[in-house]
């Protein structure tokens, strides 16, 4: 499993990159690894809102389909376009598959760093 130190994580297993007053928002390693191989990818709209703690897109796998929720409360100025044609770039590099950009944020969720993340995963594994 990999957690990369650079990026933050919700407690619903979506990773965050800060870059500058954009978050950058995908799903995690852990995440992709439970659902198994993803299908299908539904995505927001540029300029559609999104809401912390409410699901801004679903993912289709071989398992199940899930709900991603939103790290932040703010406004998408960018989507993923590519992960419509290929959902599989999710399993293939989940921290390379980004979702949504989001800008204008006025909320955030606590978000954990790599090590705090881990161990929240151990602790649902158990």
């Amino acid at each position: 499993m990999n957690f990369p130190s650079d990026l933050l994580y919700a407690k619903s297993h979506e990773w965050v990159r800060k870059e500058g007053g954009t978050y950058v928002i995908g799903l995690s390693d852990f995440a992709q690894d439970e659902l198994g191989d993803i299908v299908f990818v539904n995505l927001p709209q540029e300029g559609d809102s999104v809401t912390m703690g409410e699901a801004f897109s679903d993912v289709e796998s071989v398992k199940a389909v899930s709900d991603v929720l939103s790290p932040v409360s703010g406004t998408v100025v960018a989507v993923n376009e590519e992960l419509m044609d290929d959902p599989a770039k999710v399993n293939a590099d989940c921290y390379g598959a980004w979702f949504i950009k989001v800008e204008n944020v006025t909320e955030e969720e606590e978000l954990l760093d790599a090590a705090a993340y881990e161990a929240h995963c151990a602790a649902e594994k158990e």
